[in-house]
């Protein structure tokens, strides 16, 4: 008989603590729980600010901080520093994101951790590793310009940050990474370490590509919109109706195909299109007539033909319609998430699958200091100590 009984997320077992905020150092923690840490967030009584950020920040909070509990404590009073430090006392990892010297100021810091748990792991995601920089403040957008992204993603003359938080998401995930990285050692050597992530270095390791192009061919890596693609054909295209849709033609297998498909059969006889090369090359004539001929067509009926055909195409879609994409909710990418005001909305799970099954969500993002009462009286304290810690400020409960 077939044992079907669902298997241990692979990091059950671990704790992590953390000290984290926006996103960053919350994508750290979010991958950990997700694949089955049991990730406490120490957040100030008020609560994390990005609980109340608007615009392009109201979706932090839910979108990083699920699969984890709160426990609400003013770093600032003996009281609730020392509930931190039992809670660390605990950890398998401790986690932060905040200014160089911030955790040194509170005793929260690695070197002096590790003296009495020489087992831990602290990972520490920053803007830039030790180095000139490492005293700047940084964003994600500051990186982003400094650092060659913003030239590669806007047209000449007009940086533009990529319309995601790139260097904070994957600086986060580096940062679980190292963790895991430093579990293993631990489980080899007995001892943990310290890891560090940055924005900066993040960044660079993002635009590897573009430095090695130069370094390959001698030649400055243009802005993406500017650039000669590699491919012949490789662009959006406007068709019938002002709908738009990306279209890829990017190998001399796909080209007849195509062209076949398309009624374009006059273009495949042409001698001066024969490879992708010629097509790279004859692109300022070939393009204007590609465009014309494919106006006509609706996005629908592209679509069908190159999924058909098995050619690349991509809709244009913005963030928002995700939430029907059939692919998402056919496959379980979605799950119900609590947002900041309690309404429940959807949440993309993590992109990828063990043993066929995405990483659940098992835990609601918490409200502010929703596991204070029970994770205090894990660490030891009576209930009278945590109701004193309450009227005074030093915590915030928010459930028994």
């Amino acid at each position: 008989m077939t044992d079907t009984a669902p298997q241990p997320l692979p990091y059950t077992g671990i704790r992590v603590v953390e000290f984290t905020h926006m996103v960053m150092g919350p994508t750290c923690g979010l991958l950990l729980g997700d694949l089955g840490a049991e990730v406490i967030k120490v957040e100030p009584v008020a609560g994390d600010d990005t609980r109340r950020l608007l615009g392009a920040g109201a979706g932090f909070y839910p979108a990083f901080n699920r699969n984890k509990k709160s426990v609400a404590l003013d770093l600032k009073t003996p009281e609730g520093l020392e509930a931190a430090r039992r809670l660390v006392a605990t950890a398998d990892i401790v986690s932060e994101n905040f200014r160089p010297g911030t955790m040194k100021k509170l005793g929260l810091d690695y070197d002096t951790l590790r003296r009495d748990n020489p087992r831990l792991i602290y990972v520490s995601h920053k803007g830039f590793l030790p180095g000139p920089y490492e005293n700047r403040t940084a964003l994600d957008e500051t990186v982003q310009m400094m650092g060659g992204l913003a030239y590669m993603t806007g047209r000449p003359g007009d940086p533009l940050r990529a319309g995601s938080s790139v260097n904070d998401i994957m600086g986060g995930l580096f940062g679980a990474i190292g963790a895991m990285a430093a579990l293993r050692r631990r489980e080899q050597t007995g001892e943990g370490g310290e890891v560090q992530s940055a924005l900066f270095e993040n960044n660079i390791f993002l635009v590897a590509q573009h430095m090695l192009q130069y370094a390959a061919t001698g030649v400055a890596a243009d802005p993406m919109p500017a650039r000669i693609s590699s491919w012949g054909i490789y662009d959006v295209f406007t068709v019938k109706d002002g709908q738009q849709i990306f279209l890829a033609v990017v190998s001399d297998k796909q080209w007849p195909v195509f062209c076949r498909a398309c009624g374009l059969e006059d273009l495949l006889a042409d001698t001066r299109l024969a490879t992708n090369n010629d097509r790279v090359r004859a692109r300022s004539w070939m393009m204007p007539i590609l465009r014309e001929r494919l106006a006509a067509r609706s996005a629908a009926e592209l679509t069908a033909l190159f999924e058909q055909h098995a050619l690349p195409f991509a809709p244009i879609t913005r963030p928002h319609e995700l939430f029907e994409d059939p692919h998402l909710v056919a496959s379980g990418g979605l799950a119900p998430v609590r947002m900041n005001d309690g309404h429940m909305a959807q949440v993309p799970l993590l992109p990828l699958t063990i043993d066929g099954v995405r990483p659940p969500l098992r835990l609601q993002p918490p409200a502010i200091g929703e596991h204070t009462r029970e994770l205090l009286r894990a660490a030891g304290y009576a209930e009278a100590q945590i109701e004193a810690m309450v009227a005074a400020g030093a915590a915030a409960a928010t459930a028994g």
